[in-house]
């Protein structure tokens, strides 16, 4: 119970800081809530399970660890859990997205029940993140006729990882905030001096532009729950100086959607804008995140009679607008046309940032579907002839679309 309590603690401090509960990364912990939800009279187990569904990161950690074997536990019916079905658990594993889950995932897909095996298989189907050792146990049970494992492989030949995502939608609703004019640094969504803080994402987002730009973009969430919140750079570019995954983390956490229901403060899809468009770097990390980067162009150097550019007393070019994105303005991006909108108006042609790769990985939530397509490239050879003919006819998709597969 001592880790518990200091965690309870620990959440009581962060309350003063409006913060919430930090996400539990640590075996030792969760393996203490793990204990209480068991007990069905323990005082803290709703709690608990608030915490351990909730508020426990996935991925590598040794929390994920735990949890997916006592998700493993409910499944094989080896603990009972009341509020955790079966669904429940597999649909919890889903989202875990690597490390221990997919081996928790591989173990029931290659085991001796098959009502299992199949809805294990089903959720690995979704899952982008095998590593070498993952793909091998797959590879050895297929060399062993075994069909479940045909079955994932076949499935990862055909992408349906990626391929049975809902599409993109032809019309996303955005509305304009405007963080600063001229060019914005990363620095300004992602204090250097604050890096002590970028472990902790809640806390780190506080350090973004200023307090005040924090209300401003929560009222605007507020008036326009079905829009997403775009961040614009004013008569400059967006995201100059140090490339830094935190800044566009930041936005992602202040103005994208979340990843998973139960991952806490991990957020994706930002989208941004700039008169100048977005620094190349910066742009590649809303890309990889499956967000949309905008060049706006909705200043231009004005000129006179003859075409030259009108200077001012500095000698500075003199800007005219040529249509608004001042805060609060709703716009449409239309990913078919690939055009800006404004009610009817048609403001500007966005192909450069919904080219075809890029609106892959707006479908896929980030990069990372596109980028697992090359490893079961290499296992080609390993498939059956109708999996390397659904492998030879992915190939031939990506490649007239954007490349995604050679990259």
């Amino acid at each position: 119970m001592n880790m518990y309590k200091d965690y309870i603690k620990e959440i009581e401090e962060r309350k003063v800081q409006g913060l919430h509960p930090k996400p539990i990364d640590g075996a030792e912990l969760l393996s203490e809530i793990i204990e209480q939800i068991k007990d069905l009279g323990n005082e803290y187990r709703e709690d608990s399970l608030k915490f351990f569904i909730y508020n426990t990161l996935p991925g590598t950690t040794s929390a994920a660890g735990v949890k997916a074997q006592f998700l493993k536990e409910i499944i094989l019916g080896e603990s009972v859990v009341e509020e955790i079905s079966t669904a429940f658990a597999f649909e919890l594993l889903s989202h875990m997205k690597g490390g221990p889950s997919i081996e928790v995932l591989l173990d029931l897909a290659l085991g001796n029940d098959a009502a299992i095996a199949q809805q294990a298989a089903a959720v690995l189907q979704t899952q982008v993140f095998l590593y070498d050792a993952d793909t091998d146990r797959l590879k050895e049970a297929f060399k062993n006729d075994n069909v479940i494992a045909k079955e994932i492989l076949e499935s990862y030949a055909k992408a349906e990882f990626f391929t049975k995502l809902p599409e993109v939608p032809e019309e996303i609703q955005i509305v304009t905030f405007i963080a600063g004019e001229g060019d914005i640094s990363t620095d300004l969504l992602s204090p250097g001096n604050q890096a002590h803080s970028r472990s902790d994402r809640e806390l780190h987002g506080k350090c973004m532009i200023t307090p005040k730009a924090q209300d401003e973009i929560k009222a605007l969430q507020a008036l326009h729950p079905d829009k997403s919140v775009m961040l614009i750079a004013e008569k400059g570019t967006m995201g100059v100086g140090s490339s830094r995954m935190s800044g566009v983390n930041n936005v992602a956490l202040w103005t994208g959607k979340q990843a998973s229901p139960y991952v806490p403060f991990v957020n994706i899809a930002p989208i941004v804008g700039g008169t100048n468009g977005i620094s190349p770097i910066f742009l590649t990390t809303v890309d990889v995140t499956g967000g949309i980067g905008i060049d706006l162009k909705n200043w231009v150097k004005k000129t006179d009679a003859e075409g030259n550019i009108v200077r001012d007393e500095n000698g500075d070019p003199v800007l005219e607008e040529v249509y608004s994105v001042a805060t609060g303005t709703v716009l449409t991006i239309n990913t078919k046309t690939k055009k800006l909108y404004n009610g009817e108006q048609e403001l500007i042609d966005i192909s450069k940032a919904l080219t075809p790769q890029k609106k892959e990985f707006i479908r896929a939530g980030g990069s990372y579907a596109i980028v697992f397509g090359k490893k079961y490239r290499r296992l080609q050879p390993k498939f059956s002839v109708l999996s390397q003919l659904w492998c030879l006819r992915l190939q031939k998709k990506f490649q007239t679309k954007g490349r995604g597969l050679q990259r």
